[in-house]
């Protein structure tokens, strides 16, 4: 008797437990519960302690209010120009109804995702391959649109789509390295021959400029030589009329001066006879004889037929 009356305190106790335990749900930070009795939606349990009818409430989904991040695998899509190409996508979403979430749709993960690779067909369809490597952006921006207005039924938020990766087909990707390495090709040959030419340019400016200069140069040096040969001509010109030299020192610097004037391949010097001499000058000699001034008696003198007289004057 004692040990069925203690099985039953057991069973009771256990049954008590098990009661206790099933009416007290606590319920973490950001995590909502929809809660079903007898088959039917109830309410929705919010974070913190929360209790229920034990064996009469249940509850049906755990969903997760943070924002996911999903990366759907690569999806073959063909642009305008029947080319195959392989898109990533990265999709970020929350959940913001739990209860649409739960009975709108049996697998809403599974429906963004079936609705995100129909919608990149379509886009991707109507642009060419050049178009769609270079409008990342356009194509998040029609994604985003989509996929959040036909979501929101589902009480899902789309919040972001990125396109991972557009990866071409291999042979393509060899045709757009050729054509990238050509184009740097001609830009690099591009920037060498303009690098060249004003290399030359300059070069051209430099000469010119240090032609201009070396002629200014020379002038201010022919001017300045010429200037001071001039103010040497004047200063020994007036030296030589304040000094009024005789005849003899202006013969003697004459026969100074005859190596000089000898010194040179163009120059040719005549040397006449006594005779000549005094055949050419007799008749002045003659004319001058008669003018009494000294002077004129002095050049008479040194043009008379003795070869003694014409030495004494030099």
């Amino acid at each position: 008797m004692n040990v069925v009356i203690g099985l039953l305190i057991f069973v009771i106790a256990m049954f008590a437990v098990i009661t206790l335990v099933r009416s007290v749900r606590i319920v973490p930070q950001q995590r909502m519960d929809v809660v079903e009795r007898l088959g039917k939606y109830k309410r929705t349990l919010n974070p913190g302690l929360n209790l229920l009818v034990p064996f009469v409430d249940a509850v049906r989904t755990k969903v997760d209010m943070r924002e996911q991040v999903v990366s759907f695998p690569p999806q073959p899509v063909i642009t305008s120009d029947n080319l195959v190409v392989s898109i990533d996508t990265v999709l970020y979403f929350k959940v913001v109804d739990p209860v649409r979430a739960t009975y709108e749709i049996a697998n809403f993960l599974q429906a963004i995702e079936q609705l995100t690779v129909t919608t990149l067909r379509n886009v991707i369809g109507s642009l060419d391959l050049e178009r769609a490597l270079t409008s990342r952006e356009e194509i998040n921006r029609h994604l985003s649109g989509v996929l959040d207005e036909t979501t929101g039924r589902w009480g899902v938020k789309v919040t972001r789509v990125e396109i991972k990766a557009i990866e071409p087909p291999p042979s393509i990707r060899d045709s757009m390295e050729k054509q990238m390495r050509a184009e740097r090709d001609r830009r690099a040959a591009i920037l060498t021959a303009e690098g060249v030419k004003q290399s030359q340019i300059l070069t051209a400016e430099g000469d010119k400029q240090s032609a201009v200069l070396r002629a200014d140069g020379d002038r201010q040096a022919r001017i300045l030589t010429a200037e001071g040969q001039a103010k040497a001509i004047r200063t020994v010109f007036n030296a030589i009329h304040e000094a009024n030299p005789s005849q003899k020192v202006l013969a003697y610097q004459y026969l100074q001066a005859l190596p000089q004037i000898a010194n040179g391949t163009a120059n040719k010097v005549w040397i006449a006879s006594k005779t000549v001499l005094i055949a050419f000058a007799w008749p002045s000699a003659w004319r001058m004889r008669d003018d009494r001034s000294p002077s004129a008696r002095r050049t008479a003198a040194c043009f008379s037929p003795s070869a003694v007289r014409m030495f004494a004057c030099l």
